[in-house]
């Protein structure tokens, strides 16, 4: 984490541009067991190691208790479960039974009524059972929660080339992060070094359960022999290894390298690992013919990439590491991040061997071959210049390109907790359904290479598994329980019952045109309307309309019959009738020769969403400063050039780039209005503005919406000199007669602090206490972050202090952030149900500018946790009225822009944004 932003840091957690190895052993038949008596037992054995193919022992699944079984676990029976078992490429459900014992699953199906005896009976009254979920490409334990000096051991910054370095050597058995990880149903991850060098290291998969041990070894799964002795304890059986590698702008940008040093730093260390290979190879011949003098050749630094080149490798800088995989002749298994790969999957099959090496325990040297598999995130994009291309439907092409697409979180990049979001959001963009989960499980198993033993529902297979409260790939399905190696991993779980719609699979809308724009435009589709208009728009087949009135949102319409649809006739922007179609075609409409209809098949229309709290609309690639506004010079931290003045309010407004992707992308997600501080660093920020995400220009009528919305500035831990003096700044700038911020004390515009501890939250209200007493004048106070003021929501309540949410999904990403409130399975309550029972005005932020398109999953996601108690209404104002009100702006409803969206409303997966009414404009934007 970037603890002066408190954001991820892509440079050091490998958001881009990341590889990383899964290494096997080459597929050679077995050594003859004829040799020459008079060689060196240890030499011959050690020598045939080298040609023994990775994997589990051709009898593993023989095995009648796991090697982590924990004794005194008592069996486990799963009653009456819709399972999921990964098997059949992601397509064979089956309704039964789950008997789980000795860390095993021992029978799949139908099972004797009590299991076994003294068995834990659990009835999923037909409740979805997956495998447990595997991340592929996380950074658990090495970038620890909360972040504190000295809990980060992502990265070695000792060389561009570290391949002898360890993630299990940096890895924190206490990190915070496992508890939540395990509440969202993740099982097992793979640990890598971050992607700060171009070899960063050797990775390790590990499962989150906590043991009785407390030990990161404890918690390493099939680990390799490396890490405990030189030789392998069964010369017929290795363990996979996995490294890290980087590419591209990351180890570039640390070791101010250039793409080229990068490449040649690669091609130097595997030169060197290829001549120790060729030695222990040579060496080898002569220990087989018996006339090997001398040691075995080793290098300690270089064993591991001589391992690389006698086994598999996942990688990704697309071009440079299929020319590196054929010059040194080692497969890939798989590329990673991989932004670009949608646009050349063609380009992934010249990797050297074409394939990607699956041992087969069935048949002990047969080798399936296919090509590598890519690991994505779902919208997390255009975030470096590498990442600009990426598109939301990469996994959907892939898949149709015959491509294993698998979905990773990088956490903390993003929180691994919610991995499955990524698999519900490619499934949303088109990726199938049977894929989708496959992309967090099986698929996830196989490429980690563990498919042997996890990522199925299957006999013999560990007990790794999650019983959901709906169909997993239904937004906000939240775990009922985890199991891994058949040991419950949530006590006491908080369980929302949810309706049987979200049982099923989720219907989402077709976006195969879309999908073939990205290709045909190389990566960068128009994202302007197809269609803008001032004219008569009629919508029918309407199944509802929620408006604006009295500060609320509420259902003006709403019928549940198809025959009873009803249609909304637009004109010039504006609603002029809603109801049946007798009531609203009038002569007027239907004898207009320029009307145009949309048929939004049981969609809606609804108020338009508002973005806050990353600098959408200042910045364009967040690390390419050419592209961004900047940072606001801080006055506690330095001294102001003399041009400014002593206290020079800066405004966001005049820094606003229009048609960004980031903004183009929100506002054809239905959020139309951004509000935006001026970027900064620590204390001290600025005037906010809000502008329109879909204008042209700043001059055009309508783009900027509000020059001045409110005051910002941050109060934090980290960055700034101490709290204490950060509030001695505020205090004296609000009791300053002669200050700027008289508008604050009029109350005109809000003083929005971004707080995440309780207690400077606590301090901030005692402050706008003195304030009020010492002025008489009236504050509006609004805390955004967050993070635990759900400690005070009577104090907040009471205060009238307002809050906005910022993740909306709450993440302990530093000390400050520590008390926070989870939700469901872990809490009954989330953040947003418990301020909003003590009448807390609640919005909810995003952090980042590609992120700014989602808001309306995260507040149907809100509403989702609540269990009944928000309705659709007021999630929709989550995201909407709630944000004016709190960031100060003034928004006329009769001109507030309206969403239609297709087969289904805002909130649904399965609508689909289809036009943008804009009554400020006088026009309709069509998609």
């Amino acid at each position: 984490m970037d603890k002066l932003t408190g954001q991820p840091r892509p440079s050091l957690l490998g958001v881009s541009s990341a590889l990383f190895l899964l290494l096997f052993f080459t597929n050679i038949l077995p050594y003859s067991p004829f040799t020459r008596p008079t060689v060196d037992a240890s030499l011959l054995s050690r020598c045939k190691s080298l040609k023994t193919p990775a994997g589990p022992p051709a009898n593993f699944h023989s095995r009648v208790q796991s090697d982590r079984f924990v004794p005194g676990t008592r069996p486990t029976l799963i009653k009456n479960a819709k399972i999921w078992t990964g098997q059949d490429n992601g397509m064979d459900v089956i309704q039964g039974d789950i008997l789980l014992d000795k860390g095993i699953i021992m029978e799949v199906g139908r099972v004797a009524h009590n299991g076994r005896e003294g068995s834990n009976v659990l009835d999923a009254h037909g409740s979805w059972v997956t495998p447990g979920i595997v991340d592929l490409h996380s950074h658990l334990g090495v970038y620890s929660a909360p972040s504190l000096e000295g809990s980060e051991d992502g990265n070695s910054i000792k060389g561009t080339i570290m391949a002898w370095v360890r993630a299990v050597d940096g890895l924190n058995s206490h990190d915070d992060s496992y508890n939540y990880s395990l509440a969202g149903g993740v099982t097992t991850s793979l640990i890598l070094p971050g992607s700060a060098n171009a070899i960063g290291g050797q990775a390790y998969p590990i499962k989150l359960r906590r043991t009785h041990e407390r030990t990161p070894s404890s918690m390493l799964l099939e680990p390799p022999y490396q890490i405990n002795s030189s030789l392998p304890p069964n010369p017929s059986h290795i363990p996979w290894r996995h490294m890290k590698h980087a590419c591209g702008e990351n180890p570039s940008s640390v070791y101010s390298d250039t793409r080229m040093d990068t490449l040649w730093a690669f091609r130097d260390a595997y030169n060197k690992a290829s001549q120790l290979k060729k030695k222990q190879d040579e060496f080898c011949a002569q220990v087989e013919a018996g006339q090997a003098k001398g040691d075995f050749p080793d290098d300690l630094q270089w064993e591991s990439l001589v391992d690389v080149l006698r086994g598999r490798v996942k990688a990704i800088d697309l071009d440079a590491l299929v020319r590196l995989s054929n010059e040194f002749k080692f497969p890939i298994a798989a590329f990673h991040h991989a932004s670009e790969t949608y646009l050349v999957p063609d380009t992934l099959k010249r990797v050297y061997g074409r394939s990607h090496l699956k041992y087969s325990i069935q048949a002990s040297n047969a080798f399936v071959g296919h090509p590598p598999a890519v690991a994505l995130f779902a919208t997390n994009a255009r975030y470096k210049r590498e990442a600009y291309r990426s598109s939301e439907f990469a996994p959907k092409i892939l898949s149709e390109n015959g491509l294993t697409v698998i979905m990773k979180s990088d956490h903390s990049v993003l929180n691994s907790r919610f991995l499955l979001y990524e698999a519900q959001q490619a499934h949303y963009y088109g990726l199938p359904s049977n894929l989708a989960l496959a992309a967090v499980t099986s698929n996830a198993a196989e490429t980690m290479g563990m498919g042997h033993r996890i990522g199925y529902v299957k006999k013999g297979w560990d007990a790794d598994l999650v019983l959901w409260d709906s169909h997993p790939l239904a937004l906000g399905a939240t775990p009922q329980q985890v199991f891994i190696d058949g040991i419950p991993q949530i006590e006491k779980p908080h369980i929302h019952k949810k309706s049987a719609a979200f049982q099923h699979v989720p219907k989402v809308p077709d976006f195969t045109k879309e999908a073939q724009d990205a290709i045909t435009y190389d990566g960068l589709p128009p994202l302007t309307s197809s269609s803008t208009t001032p004219n008569t728009v009629v919508f029918t087949n309407v199944k509802s309309v929620y408006t604006r009135s009295a500060g609320a949102v509420e259902a003006s319409f709403f019928v549940q019959d198809e025959s009873a649809y009803g249609v909304v006739v637009v004109r010039n922007g504006k609603i002029i009738c809603t109801g049946t179609e007798s009531a609203c075609l009038t002569n007027s409409v239907l004898d207009d020769p320029e009307v145009i209809y949309v048929d939004l098949k049981g969609g809606s229309l609804s108020p338009s969403l508002v973005t806050f709290d990353s600098p959408l609309g200042l910045s364009n690639i967040d690390q390419e400063d050419s592209t961004n506004d900047g940072m606001v010079l801080d006055p506690l931290l330095q001294n102001l050039p003399k041009v400014l003045g002593d206290d020079a309010l800066v405004r966001a407004v005049d820094g606003l780039e229009f048609q960004t992707r980031d903004a183009l992308l929100a506002y054809r997600s239905g959020v139309t209005l951004a509000v935006t501080a001026p970027s900064h660093r620590s204390f001290y920020s600025g005037l906010a503005t809000s502008f329109s995400t879909g204008s042209s220009h700043k001059l055009e009528p309508g783009a900027v919406v509000q020059e001045v919305t409110g005051l910002h500035v941050s109060v934090r831990h980290f960055g700034t000199p101490s709290v204490s003096t950060q509030i001695a700044a505020l205090r004296r700038l609000l009791l300053d007669p002669k200050g700027k911020w008289f508008e604050v004390l009029e109350g005109r515009i809000p003083l929005v602090v971004e707080a995440h501890s309780a207690d400077i939250i606590a301090t901030l209200v005692l402050l706008k206490r003195e304030v009020e007493r010492e002025t008489g004048n009236r504050i509006r106070l609004t805390i955004t972050g967050a993070s635990e003021a759900h400690i005070l929501t009577k104090e907040l309540g009471e205060e009238n202090v307002g809050v906005i949410l910022n993740p909306a999904r709450p993440f302990p990403f530093f000390w400050e952030d520590r008390r926070i409130l989870p939700g469901p399975p872990l809490t009954e309550h989330s953040a947003v149900t418990k301020l909003m029972e003590h009448n807390v005005t609640v919005g909810i932020g995003i952090q980042e500018i590609w992120d700014a398109r989602n808001l309306r999953f995260d507040v149907a996601w809100a509403s989702l946790e609540a269990d009944g108690k928000i309705s659709k209404e007021q999630a929709i104002a989550i995201g909407s009225i709630n944000l004016e009100n709190l960031l100060g702006l003034d928004v006329q409803t009769e001109g507030s822009d309206i969403v239609a969206t297709m087969g289904g409303d805002l909130l649904e997966m399965s609508a689909k944004v289809v036009g943008i009414v804009s009554p400020s404009r006088r026009l309709v934007d069509l998609f």
